[in-house]
């Protein structure tokens, strides 16, 4: 029977293999958004104690709708002693200031409504004093929630330090409070934030997903926090699996890292199973206005992004000094740095106010968190600050981040001094939303950078369909693309002619 059956084996050895189903490709959550990311405690004051709030944002949603804006970015909602709300006192509830969580319901389902998304930040790797975890730790050295913390010295109650090595931090309030370090990979820690994160999904656990949030942003993610080598590995322990659980409940969630380097994001995109991440060197090489930048950028950007996963491109975000306040910026600037945006590959996010061309820039002479406090004003509903909406929570006179205030009443940069002008940024930001969403080549088309003359940016996006090129003046000289008779009228400036010096130009090309 032995050879019998070895030649049985080696018969069933040499059969073809059955054929196997290919993997479905990735399917990219972010694809068809314009993403929206507001600073809340800036953005609209609904009550008249000059804080933003939820329902501000909730009363915002029509305006939101003539930018084209499909989801929302907020910045943390939990309670803080500091009023950007990074540093949790509580990783339950809402901060007070922003409204309730039954505020928040009518927000999630009014943008629901609308076709628009909702996406919280957080940051739970870290917690301030007077958090509950630690005043119980701190009572008793050996309860459960010290477990919870890493410490320097458990005995003495000396906690571990922060991110960028704080111990303390001084804020807004002029007063400072402690900072430690979660342990996220403690058994009841995972669980912990598994079931936190499904409360933001399914707030009331019935498998719906109308009346939660649709996804996060993971502010510092780090696989080796801090790179400290306390907590390692973090991609494969904590944020795979809980993605994984959250994905099991709703697959259309989205989850975007703020890569802790601000650089292209190889690892996160290869080994978290993060939906996305943010496109720092475009963003970069965008407000640099260099052609040589841009095309290395948009390349290797190209290059390390797999299929199903997606760049947030950005012209300003909330820790960076606001881009119409760069040296020799100009109005043609402004545009194109929008334009680029909305027509490159990958997910447009704009920042508050960058629509009005707000003007802020940080300030170093502050050792505390009012340095950023210029470039997170509060956003111009209005052409003066009296007006009722206006969210002026640093109103303090005699300080320099108020008595210097970038914005200014009729200074031009608000809502209701650009609506109504066919030549404002806020109109030409309307113009490229409506474009992006009558053309699929700038959401799901195939991109390639041509050659172009010195000076000149040229950009492919194609689908079976249709075929646009991107032309960018990147010289300080009026130049004429070699597009511009061949293929028609300019999609963006109805013209066929010369370029304005950093002027954008999108052309459809026949056939």
């Amino acid at each position: 029977m032995k050879p019998l059956l070895t030649a049985l084996a080696a018969v069933l050895m040499a059969l073809p293999a059955p054929a196997t189903a290919a993997p479905a490709p990735a399917r990219n959550v972010l694809a068809d958004e314009v993403v929206y990311h507001i600073f809340h405690r800036s953005f609209r004051d609904s009550n008249g104690d000059g804080h933003g709030d939820l329902e501000g944002v909730r009363q915002s949603l029509p305006y939101l709708e003539t930018l084209g804006v499909t989801a929302i970015l907020m910045t943390p909602l939990y309670p803080s002693r500091v009023y950007h709300n990074y540093f949790a006192t509580d990783f339950e509830g809402i901060d007070p200031r922003y409204g309730t969580r039954a505020d928040l319901q009518r927000l999630i389902a009014d943008a629901h409504a609308r076709g628009i998304k909702i996406y919280l930040d957080m940051e739970f790797q870290y917690l301030a004093e007077g958090h509950p975890w630690w005043t119980a730790a701190l009572a008793d050295r050996n309860s459960t929630y010290a477990d919870f913390m890493l410490w320097d010295d458990r005995a003495k109650g000396i906690a571990e330090e922060g991110p960028f090595g704080l111990r303390e931090i001084a804020h807004f309030g002029r007063d400072t409070h402690g900072v430690t370090t979660v342990d996220l990979k403690h058994p009841k820690v995972r669980a912990y934030f598994d079931n936190y994160l499904k409360g933001w999904v399914d707030p009331d656990g019935d498998g719906k997903f109308d009346d939660g949030v649709d996804g996060f942003r993971l502010d510092h993610m780090m696989d080796d926090l801090d790179d400290k080598g306390l907590l390692t590995n973090l991609f494969r322990d904590f944020w795979n699996p809980a993605f994984a659980k959250l994905r099991a409940l709703n697959p259309d969630l989205a989850f975007i890292a703020e890569q802790s380097d601000w650089k292209y994001g190889e690892d996160y995109l290869a080994r978290s199973d993060v939906s996305a991440v943010f496109a720092f060197p475009i963003h970069d090489a965008i407000r640099k206005f260099d052609k040589a930048a841009l095309v290395e950028a948009i390349t290797k950007t190209a290059a390390i992004t797999p299929s199903g996963k997606a760049q947030l491109l950005f012209a300003e975000n909330h820790d960076v000094s606001r881009i119409a306040s760069d040296p020799g910026i100009t109005p043609e600037k402004l545009r194109t740095a929008a334009s680029l945006m909305f027509m490159l590959k990958g997910t447009p996010i704009l920042y508050y106010g960058q629509e009005l061309g707000m003007r802020g820039a940080m300030d170093a002479g502050y050792p505390t968190d009012e340095n950023h406090i210029p470039v997170r004003e509060a956003f111009k509903w209005a052409a003066e600050d009296a007006t009722p909406g206006q969210a002026l929570w640093y109103r303090r006179p005699g300080e320099r981040y108020w008595d210097q205030r970038y914005a200014r009443d009729h200074d031009g940069v608000s809502v209701a001094e650009q609506t109504d002008m066919p030549a404002s940024l806020l109109s030409h930001y309307r113009k490229l939303a409506m474009l992006r969403k009558a053309h699929p080549a700038l959401v799901s088309g195939t991109q390639q950078v041509l050659e172009s003359p010195a000076g000149m940016l040229m950009v492919e996006r194609k689908t079976g369909a249709e075929t646009l090129v991107i032309v960018t003046n990147l010289s300080p000289f009026a130049l004429t693309p070699p597009v511009a008779g061949e293929h028609g009228p300019d999609l963006i400036n109805g013209n066929s002619g010369a370029l304005k010096p950093f002027q954008t130009a999108l052309y459809r090309v026949p056939g």
